[in-house]
């Protein structure tokens, strides 16, 4: 009887906290700006949004989340210009997930820094090649606003916006700059 009594309490509390793990399994919170990811039985079911948020155990299950904050990707690109000169181009691209799409966000791509840096990349080399180095300096917006469009067009396929991409540096070589300063200088003796 003794050993009846202590075997159904113990199989009580293990049946409680069975219970009470699943009803606490339920519940989940989403941070601001952030959407969760629930898939059921493994297909992609809805997107929570901030706050408190209920699944149902063992049958729906978090995937993941997405920021839908501005994220901001900076690359370097090292290219070269019509007259030969190697410069180091920074590019600064702000981007966001457009809210509407957040399925083709989370499963089109699996990096989408990635992504984005490869279209970079691509626009440089395709536009820098074809301007002097001079040109580059001063055509500087020229470029930003070609990377932004051909960024724009592409990634909205994904769920991804852009913003804006900024030319935010362009490095020459240094004996390029080197040559360019004395340049500069020996013009400044004359007069």
């Amino acid at each position: 009887m003794f050993f009846g009594l202590e075997f159904s309490t113990i199989l009580t509390v293990v049946a409680v906290i069975f219970v009470l793990s699943i009803f606490l399994g339920a519940f989940f919170t989403v941070s601001q700006q952030t959407v969760a990811i629930i898939e059921r039985f493994g297909k992609f079911n809805r997107a929570s949004t901030a706050g408190l948020n209920f699944k149902i155990p063992f049958i729906e299950s978090i995937k993941g989340s997405l920021s839908l904050r501005i994220q901001q990707l900076d690359v370097v690109i090292e290219t070269k210009t019509k007259d030969n000169v190697f410069v180091k181009v920074t590019v600064s691209v702000q981007f966001h997930v457009v809210p509407e799409k957040i399925y083709d966000a989370f499963y089109k791509l699996t990096n989408a820094e990635r992504q984005i840096e490869s279209f970079v990349f691509d626009v440089i080399r395709a536009e820098v090649p074809r301007m002097t180095l001079d040109d580059v300096f001063e055509k500087k917006d020229n470029i930003a606003i070609a990377v932004q469009n051909e960024l724009a067009g592409l990634m909205s396929d994904f769920g991804y916006g852009i913003l804006k991409a900024l030319v935010t540096n362009i490095d020459p070589d240094e004996k390029v700059k080197s040559a360019m300063n004395e340049i500069n200088e020996q013009q400044r003796l004359r007069m």
